[in-house]
């Protein structure tokens, strides 16, 4: 590049989030003053504009004001462009290589990077790509130190967000602590509960917004005294909901790092797979506890969908209604019968879906109506709320005995054996560091030493690995008699009940199958059984009753 008697300037300056924990000495201002005094001591040299990028990433050339400085140098606006050094210009040595040697002289537009001593129209730049390899492996290696501690915060069980997942806020003694906010909470206690009634998304959204309630980054900075960021309409919608609904910070757990960079040359976010989320437990008072949790997400499981009946009502069994022979899921229909006097008498049913969809091909009808289908359930739940009433400890055996037999008994079995396993293990650990004190003391030869330690050591590892097989199978058996409690205690809820709905359904009932059709003294009736919440698919005589309405 031939050299020019005069310059048309312009003045780069960068500053990046992490060169913020540098101090003073690379901040935007101190660049700025250093190289205006620079150009205005050089004879011939016209200051024509200063570019600044505030907290941009050197690895990204993206950057709003650098793309304007380089339209000027395109433009022959400015034929000179001057930085402090060269990683504020940027730290890809790949990017700064293609600017420096190719861009620039192409356009005749000379480059200096002042504390580097690097001026393209010199021929001694041959530190140019050292100091570019240099900076970017400083951007490689801060990128790595930055995602190692977000990791160790993360792995702690601190929280990382920027905003505190809507029903918190941030603990003001400790930014990384999440405290309940008595203000929105109430609003997820609401959102979890409709849900656990069948509520479905769209209507608890609708909900919430006629009752001018502000969704989570709007009631953000409505807090915060400040006019919203968020390009939306302001309002819940499905996808807001169900994307609270999904946060496990509401039963006290925090997990994290679910996306990162693709590189630190590439800022843009990806999701990571499941495996490599950081989940901490118990990081914070929950909002909600783990059988609202549980419940909302049961229904959610079954892709509960309330349709409407012809009155405009919600049909409380959908997502909840199986064929007892194939599975399908019942479908809800309007029956209609004709009157003596004309008129048609509509009547509420159910029908295989299988049937519905493809004949009697796929499946019989397994018609009934929602009257009778009512009646056998809600007489269900009261005979087994009786039960309870009159012999809650007989029941519980009885759940549990149906669950497995044998669990008692085992359970008693793998207590014991648990026990004599921790003793061995005990006794294997003071065998193996008398040994090596024998060892030290020279009292055993190193051959003898060395084959029982090995004999011991293996004896160890195996007596360890089943203890951790006897408390995962004894954690599986109080779990048979936790759940069976819970159910009892949701029965004593209900003992009273007198009318079903949406909400005792759910919070009661996993399913419902209709049997087969058949014919009985002229009468058409169906099977009907109910399976409950935390029994599984167990059958208890005199619990799980079997019922036979006539349609």
């Amino acid at each position: 590049m031939i050299l020019q008697k005069s310059y048309n300037v312009g003045i780069y300056a960068r500053l990046s989030k992490d060169d913020e924990k540098n101090g003073e000495s690379v901040s935007i201002e101190n660049q700025k003053l250093l190289l205006t005094k620079y150009v205005a001591e050089q004879p011939s040299w016209i200051l024509h504009d200063v570019y600044a990028d505030d907290g941009w990433s050197g690895t990204n050339f993206d950057r709003p004001e650098f793309k304007r400085m380089l339209g000027d140098a395109k433009d022959g606006a400015i034929n000179l462009i001057l930085v402090k050094d060269l990683s504020r210009f940027g730290r890809n040595y790949i990017e700064v290589g293609q600017f420096t040697e190719c861009i620039f002289p192409a356009i005749g537009c000379r480059f200096i990077a002042l504390h580097n001593n690097v001026d393209t129209i010199r021929s001694d730049n041959d530190m140019l790509p050292f100091l570019s390899v240099l900076n970017e492996f400083h951007s490689r290696d801060t990128s790595k130190k930055v995602r190692s501690v977000i990791k160790a915060r993360a792995e702690a069980g601190k929280f990382m967000g920027t905003y505190a997942p809507y029903g918190f806020k941030k603990d003001p003694d400790d930014k990384h602590r999440l405290i309940i906010d008595e203000k929105t909470a109430p609003v997820v206690r609401r959102i979890f509960s409709m849900r656990c009634e069948g509520t479905g998304y769209h209507t608890i959204a609708s909900a919430l917004n006629d009752d001018k309630i502000l969704p989570p980054r709007e009631s953000y900075y409505s807090d915060a005294g400040e006019k919203s960021k968020n390009c939306g309409n302001g309002l819940w919608s499905s996808a807001s909901v169900m994307i609270l609904m999904r946060n496990e910070a509401y039963i006290g757990h925090m997990v994290q790092c679910k996306t990162g960079t693709i590189s630190f040359k590439n800022r843009k976010l990806v999701d990571k797979p499941e495996d490599e989320w950081i989940r901490v437990d118990n990081t914070h008072e929950p909002i909600i506890d783990q059988e609202v949790w549980d419940r909302a997400h049961e229904i959610n499981a079954k892709r509960h969908r309330p349709k409407k009946t012809a009155n405009g009502e919600s049909n409380m069994y959908v997502g909840l209604l199986k064929c007892a022979d194939c599975g399908f899921p019942m479908r809800f229909q309007m029956h209609r019968d004709r009157r003596k006097d004309g008129s048609w008498n509509m009547k509420p049913t159910f029908m295989c879906g299988n049937y519905s969809r493809s004949g009697k091909n796929a499946c019989t009808a397994h018609v009934i109506q929602e009257s009778a289908l009512t009646g056998a359930v809600l007489a269900d739940i009261q005979s087994k709320a009786e039960l309870v009433s009159m012999n809650e400890p007989h029941i519980l055996g009885e759940i549990t005995r149906l669950k497995n037999t044998t669990r008692s008994s085992q359970l008693t079995s793998f207590k014991q054996e648990l026990k004599n396993l921790t003793a061995r293990i005990t006794e294997l650990e003071k065998i193996i560091q008398n040994l090596y004190e024998d060892r030290v003391k020279g009292a055993i030869p190193e051959t003898v030493f060395t084959s029982l330690i090995e004999k011991y050591e293996q004896e160890r590892l195996t007596k360890s690995g089943g203890i951790e097989t006897l408390q995962t199978k004894i954690a599986a058996i109080e779990k048979d008699w936790n759940d069976a409690a819970r159910w009892t205690g949701l029965m004593k809820k209900h003992m009273n009940i007198e009318m079903l709905d949406t909400a005792a359904l759910f919070e009661l009932i996993d399913r419902i199958e209709v049997g087969t059709a058949k014919v009985i003294d002229k009468k058409r009736v169906l099977d009907i059984n109910v399976y409950y919440r935390f029994l599984e698919n167990i059958n208890l005589n005199g619990l799980e009753v079997r019922y036979e309405y006539a349609n």
